[in-house]
C-alpha cells in the first residue's frame, strides 16, 4: 500500500506549482498563438506577395534577356542591308571592316559578326579579348591585335585568309585561313533557310573558340543569297544574370529542353566542374536544388509558372520560370529561384521580437503567480500535513487551519473534524485497525482468518485486596496510569490491545498488520513493560498509593483473527486454544513466584537472542501433549554474567529433575542450588513438590 502510495507521488506536481504551471501555460499558450497567428497570416500574404514579385522580375528579366538578342538582330539586320553583304564585296573592302568593327564595339555582348554565302564565300570579324585568355594564347598574336578577320572569296579565287586588326584597324598580322571551313556545313547557315522565323541558334560549343553560346542568324533579304550571323558568348551572360538575382542568395540561369544550364552567374565553374567535359553543358542537377528539376517539368507539362520547394536542409524557396521569346526553336528560358525567407526578413525579426515581448510579459507575471501560487498553497500543505499526520496516527490535538478561500476553509474544517472522530474512534478500536481503515478505505465488517499470533495477557497481583477500601475514582485515575504506561510500551513495539479485563490486559502480535518479528517484538514489550511498571510503582509509592506488581503469560500459536459480534457493535479480537493458553501461563506465574512465563514455542521462535530458565512442564486443559514453561529473564545480550550463569546451571537441575525425577543425584544438584540460591522461587517450587510426594509415599506406605 505504501508502496503504491509512493509511485503515485513520483507523478504528482505541487499545488503551487500548478498554479504557477498553468498560469504561465496560459498567458504564453494565448500570446504565442497570436504570435503564431500573425505571422502564418503574414508568411501567407508574404507568399502570395512574393509569388506575384517573383514573376515580375522573371518577365522583367526575360525582356531584358530578349533585349540583348534584339539589339543583336536589329545589328544582323542593318549588316545584311548593306549593299557590300549583299554583293559579297568583302575582299578588301576596308569600309566594310570599319562598319563591322562599330557594330562590335557597339555591342559587348557580340563576340564576332559574320557572312556566309551559297558559293562558300565567308567573312568573320572576332573581338580577340571577348573570348577567354586561351583563346589569344591559342592565335599567338601581338598584343596589339585587337580584332581577326577571316575572309573566303570562292567567286575572286583568292585563297582565304586571316588578318589580325588593331582597335584603329590597323593591320597587326596575316595568315593564310583555313581551307576546310565551308559556311554552307554549320548549323547556324542551314537552319536560317529551313526556319527564317527562328533568331537563335545553339547553345553549342563554337568552333574556333571551344566555348559555348548563342548564334544569332537571318538570312539575307537581297542581293546574294547568304546568312548574316553573330556570336554570343556564355561567359558574357554571368555579369548580366547576376544583376537579374533576387537577394543575397537568389539566382538566376538559363535552361533548355534538355535540362542543361545554359546560362548562369558562374557559368565557367559550373563548366569546369563537369567531369570527362567533352563540349558538354552542366545538368540542373549542378545547382543542388534537387526539387528544381520536378518544378520545371511540371511547369513545361502545363503547372504554374511559380512554385514553392524545400531544400535538404528544409529552406523554403520559391521559383519562376519565363520563356524568352527570341529563343525559339533553342527553347531557352529563364528561371529564377530565391529563398522566401529573404521576402520577408523584416517580418521574422519582428516575429522575434513579438516572442521576445511575450516571455518579457509571462517573467513579468512570475511574481504575482509566485505570489499567488503561495496564498492558495500555504494552507492547502498544511492541511496535507494534517491529513498525513492523521494516517501516521499522530492524532494530538491542534489549532484549526483558516483560509480566505472558500473552499479551503471548509476543507480545513473537515480536517479538523475527521481528526477528532479518529482520536475519539482508536480510543475504542486497535490503533492498527483505525490506521487500515484509513489506507484502505475499507470498512468493518464481521469475520476474521486464521494466522499465527504472538498473544500476552497480564495481570496484577492481589489488585482486589489492594483496591477494595480505596476511592473508586482514585482506582480509576491510577489504573488508567497504570494501563497507559504497559499500553505505550506494547503498542511502540508493534502489539496491538485487544481489551482491558479489569486490570488485565490482553494483547497480540501479528494481526491486523504483518510482523515477521511478531515474537520478538513480543519479548521485547514485556521487558519494556516491567521497566515501565516498576518505574511507575515508585511514583505510586511516593504518591501513598499501593504499587500494581504486574505478572504476564506470552505464547505463539495460530489462532482465529478478526471483528466478532453484531453488525452494530463488534470488537476485533483474537480466539483459540493459542489465547486460552497464554491466560493460563499467566496465572501460573502465582504458582511459580515468577513474572514473567513463555511456552516452549516462544522460546525456540527467539532463538538465543533472550535468556530464559526452564520452569516446569504442565498439560493443560484442552492440550493433548505437555507443555514446557519458561522465565523469561532478559535480553541475552544485556543480561549479565552471574544471571546467565545461574540460568545455566539451574537448566541443568531442572534437566536431572525431567529425566531422573527424585532421585538422589537430582536431590543433590537441587539442595545444592539451593545452598547458592536460597530464596529461589522456582527451586524452592521444586523442591516442596519433593518433599510432598515423599509424604505421600511415606502415607501411603
Amino acid at each position: 500500500m505504501t508502496g503504491d502510495r509512493t509511485n503515485k507521488r513520483a507523478f504528482s506536481i505541487g499545488f503551487r506549482t500548478s498554479i504557477i504551471t498553468v498560469f504561465v501555460g496560459v498567458v504564453l499558450l494565448v500570446g504565442l498563438t497570436l504570435v503564431y497567428l500573425s505571422f502564418e497570416r503574414v508568411t501567407a500574404i508574404t507568399r502570395t506577395a512574393a509569388s506575384g514579385f517573383i514573376e515580375k522580375v522573371a518577365q522583367l528579366g526575360a525582356d531584358h534577356v530578349d533585349e540583348q538578342f534584339k539589339n543583336v538582330r536589329d545589328n544582323l539586320d542593318i549588316l545584311s542591308s548593306l549593299p557590300p553583304i549583299q554583293e559579297a564585296d568583302i575582299v578588301d573592302n576596308s569600309r566594310l571592316y570599319s562598319l563591322m568593327a562599330a557594330m562590335l564595339r557597339n555591342n559587348p555582348q557580340l563576340f564576332n559578326l559574320y557572312v556566309g554565302y551559297e558559293d562558300g564565300s565567308f567573312i568573320e570579324m572576332d573581338v580577340i579579348d571577348r573570348a577567354k585568355p586561351a583563346f589569344r594564347a591559342s592565335l599567338k598574336v601581338d598584343r596589339d591585335a585587337a580584332f581577326r578577320l577571316v575572309v573566303i572569296s570562292r567567286t575572286a579565287g583568292s585563297a582565304p585568309v586571316t588578318q589580325y586588326l588593331s582597335e584603329n584597324l590597323i593591320q597587326v598580322a596575316e595568315v593564310a585561313g583555313s581551307t576546310g571551313y565551308d559556311p554552307r556545313q554549320r548549323r547556324w547557315y542551314v537552319e536560317a533557310f529551313e526556319n527564317d522565323k527562328t533568331l537563335l541558334t545553339g547553345p553549342y560549343v563554337f568552333y574556333a573558340t571551344g566555348e559555348p553560346g548563342y548564334t544569332l542568324r537571318t538570312p539575307l533579304k537581297e542581293g546574294r543569297r547568304g546568312v548574316a550571323a553573330g556570336d554570343v558568348l556564355l561567359n558574357r551572360f554571368e555579369d548580366m544574370l547576376a544583376q537579374q538575382k533576387l537577394g543575397p542568395s537568389g539566382l538566376a540561369f538559363l535552361f533548355n529542353d534538355a535540362e542543361r544550364i545554359v546560362g548562369h552567374p558562374e557559368m565557367n565553374r559550373l563548366m569546369a566542374e563537369i567531369p570527362e567535359r567533352q563540349d558538354d553543358l552542366p545538368q540542373l542537377g549542378a545547382l543542388r536544388l534537387p526539387a528544381l528539376a520536378p518544378i520545371i517539368r511540371s511547369w513545361r507539362d502545363g503547372g504554374p509558372a511559380q512554385q514553392f520547394f524545400d531544400d535538404a536542409a528544409g529552406r523554403t524557396y520559391i521559383a519562376a520560370v519565363h520563356r524568352l521569346e527570341t529563343a525559339g526553336s533553342a527553347n531557352v528560358r529563364l528561371a529564377m529561384v530565391a529563398p522566401l525567407d529573404e521576402f520577408y526578413a523584416q517580418i521574422i525579426d519582428e516575429r522575434r521580437t513579438l516572442f521576445a515581448l511575450a516571455l518579457a510579459f509571462v517573467g513579468a507575471t512570475l511574481p504575482f503567480a509566485f505570489w499567488l501560487g503561495s496564498l492558495m498553497a500555504q494552507p492547502l500543505r498544511k492541511l496535507v500535513e494534517e491529513t498525513d499526520a492523521i494516517q501516521r496516527f499522530e492524532i494530538a490535538e491542534r489549532p484549526r487551519i483558516h483560509s480566505v478561500i472558500a473552499e479551503i476553509e471548509e476543507l480545513g474544517r473537515s480536517v479538523f473534524t475527521m481528526r477528532s472522530v479518529v482520536r475519539s474512534f482508536a480510543s475504542f478500536i486497535p490503533r492498527q485497525i483505525v490506521q487500515q481503515l484509513i489506507e484502505t478505505g475499507s470498512s468493518l465488517s464481521l469475520g476474521g482468518s486464521r494466522r499465527e499470533v504472538t498473544v500476552l495477557f497480564t495481570d496484577v497481583a492481589d489488585f482486589t485486596a489492594k483496591t477494595e477500601r480505596t476511592d473508586p475514582s482514585q482506582v480509576m485515575i491510577y489504573t488508567s496510569r497504570y494501563f497507559a504506561a504497559l499500553s505505550d510500551e506494547i503498542m511502540r513495539h508493534h502489539g496491538t490491545i485487544d481489551k482491558y479485563i479489569g486490570d488485565a490486559v490482553m494483547a497480540f502480535w501479528n494481526a491486523p498488520a504483518d510482523d515477521p518479528d511478531h515474537t520478538i517484538n513480543a519479548c521485547r514489550a514485556i521487558l519494556a513493560c516491567l521497566a515501565a511498571n516498576d518505574a511507575l510503582n515508585k511514583e505510586f509509592r511516593r504518591e501513598g498509593w499501593p504499587p500494581y506488581d504486574t505478572r504476564f503469560g506470552l505464547h505463539v500459536g495460530d489462532a482465529v483473527v478478526g471483528n466478532i459480534g453484531s453488525s452494530d457493535r463488534m470488537n476485533y479480537t483474537a480466539l483459540g486454544a493459542t489465547i486460552n493458553l497464554a491466560s493460563r501461563l499467566e496465572g501460573l506465574n502465582k504458582n511459580y513466584g515468577t513474572r514473567v512465563l513463555v511456552s516452549a514455542a516462544v522460546r525456540a521462535r527467539v532463538g538465543d537472542a533472550f535468556l530464559f530458565r526452564s520452569v516446569d512442564s504442565i498439560k493443560p486443559k484442552g492440550f493433548a501433549d505437555a507443555i514446557e514453561v519458561s522465565e523469561l529473564r532478559g535480553e541475552f545480550a544485556r543480561s549479565n554474567e552471574a544471571d546467565v550463569a545461574m540460568c545455566r546451571r539451574w537448566d541443568e537441575v531442572f534437566a536431572s529433575i525431567v529425566r531422573d525425577g527424585p532421585a538422589e543425584t537430582t536431590l543433590v544438584r537441587l539442595s545444592g542450588f539451593l545452598l547458592d540460591h536460597p530464596k529461589d522461587e522456582i527451586a524452592l517450587f521444586h523442591a516442596q513438590r519433593f518433599r510432598s510426594s515423599a509424604h505421600d509415599a511415606g502415607a501411603t506406605a
